[in-house]
């Protein structure tokens, strides 16, 4: 909500928490620009009349940022042409002041049911034009289905850059699907599962009484591969003596068995993986410098989970879809407590752990929504938060003590996300900068880090 009226702010605000939004309220245009830079959402509710800007300068801003982003325009009577005119500049609706509950949260519900249509036809038509089982509409995941779109085609090798868990090979498999390479064979190799002594064999074949064992020639990978794409995961646990050998093949096109003598020319498109700063392997000896420029000709960096949190709900519903089916379970979907469960969790697994975690949800569930007790314990009660009692205990609590421990730790995680800036934490706590101080000073929570 971008407003700077504090009475509908705080009104509009309850009304919308209390129906099961989560609202983040900025009180002018650059303060709603910056928060729609920083978090994502699904809904922007954007009055006419801000102190610094007209909303309808802002609108067309918020579009370029989003273009399928629904936007509101809050108004009085006297200015409703002016909301007629947002709308046929990309509004989705208009509300005017002074507003009926009822009728606010009808359009808002219709804005966000809208989102939601456009968000699985952004599924279905990634799911068409090669991109599989990736899952993602955030503004980061935008970023690289736009990326992986456009490298595709080209014959140019990449290198994906990112945490383990990422689904690093899913992006490989994509690339492939949507290259003209497609009808040709995609081979995988994870380079740090084969003893050093055996990758290069495996990477470009032997002849017979090569070396010990070698009782026949053998094809390798790259042979393999031929006029497809060879996907070398964890490319920086290749040891030296075979980056030098990868060099010559990027370079040169060709290739020897080990023990051969016959140069074999091959048409292969490398797409490589890591999970660690290739770079600083370079500076510390580790890797080749040619060979990480030649690997790294596009660079594909996918984000960590923790870093898109926009995505754990599509996430979660598509991984609880496939394992209910393939378990053949009757399970709707998560209850409000499971799913604000996994969207506070850190992942340090990235979508692989939270893959694992909702399979067991699945296979435990005994109803037909799953709650936070189908989780395991790492989710249920987080290193180092505040455990929040379900019930109360038979010999009581200090109210005052238990809320404003769990106030503490709220503020204190929304200040370690925020980088120790209260401005940012208040934006995510949906506090004013104000408030949000008077209450670090209340509860002694002090930060090191200068805010600004």
């Amino acid at each position: 909500m971008i407003d700077d009226e504090p009475v509908l702010q705080d009104v509009l605000g309850t009304l919308l928490r209390s129906n099961g939004f989560e609202c983040h309220i900025a009180s002018n245009a650059a303060e709603g620009l910056e928060t729609l830079r920083e978090t994502e959402v699904d809904l922007v509710l954007l009055d006419v009349m801000l102190p610094d800007r007209s909303g309808l300068d802002v609108l067309p801003e918020i579009k370029i940022h989003d273009p399928n982003l629904p936007v509101v325009i809050i108004t009085a009577y006297s200015s409703v042409e002016s909301a007629i005119q947002a709308m046929q500049h990309g509004a989705f609706h208009y509300v005017p002041k002074p507003f009926n509950n009822e009728e606010v949260l009808h359009v808002i519900r219709q804005a966000c049911e809208r989102r939601r249509l456009l968000v699985e036809n952004l599924q279905l038509r990634s799911r068409l034009e090669g991109l599989g089982e990736i899952v993602g509409t955030s503004r980061r995941m935008q970023e690289v289905f736009e990326l992986i779109h456009r490298a595709a085609p080209a014959r140019s090798n990449i290198l994906i850059v990112g945490e383990s868990g990422t689904g690093k090979e899913l992006v490989a498999q994509a690339i492939h699907r949507m290259s003209p390479r497609r009808e040709r064979p995609f081979v995988p190799i994870h380079t740090s599962a084969i003893p050093s002594e055996l990758l290069e064999s495996t990477l470009f074949g032997h002849v017979k009484g090569a070396f010990t064992g070698a009782v026949n020639s053998s094809k390798g990978l790259f042979e393999a591969s031929h006029q497809g794409t060879l996907f070398l995961d964890e490319v920086g646990t290749v040891n030296m003596e075979t980056q030098t050998k990868l060099l010559r093949v990027i370079q040169e096109r060709e290739f020897r068995r080990v023990g051969g003598v016959e140069p074999i020319v091959v048409d292969v498109r490398l797409v490589s993986a890591t999970n660690v700063d290739l770079w600083q392997e370079v500076q510390q000896g580790r890797f080749r410098e040619d060979l990480y420029y030649r690997l790294n000709v596009i660079s594909v960096d996918l984000p960590p989970l923790r870093d898109r949190t926009a995505d754990i709900p599509l996430l979660a519903t598509h991984f609880l879809r496939h394992y209910a089916e393939e378990n053949d379970r009757q399970i709707e979907g998560f209850t409000t407590r499971a799913m604000d469960t996994l969207s506070l969790y850190r992942w340090p697994g990235n979508v692989r752990e939270l893959e694992n975690v909702v399979e067991r949800a699945v296979v435990l569930c005994r109803d037909d929504l799953i709650d936070v007790s189908e989780f395991p314990p790492a989710l249920r009660q987080e290193p180092g938060s505040v455990e929040i009692p379900r019930e109360l205990p038979e010999d009581g609590l200090d109210f005052r003590k238990t809320v404003a421990e769990f106030q503490s730790h709220l503020i204190r995680e929304a200040l370690s996300r925020a980088d120790g800036v209260q401005r940012r934490a208040a934006k995510l706590l949906a506090l004013s900068p104000t408030t949000l101080n008077e209450m670090v000073h209340r509860l002694g929570i002090r930060d090191d880090q200068e805010d600004s």
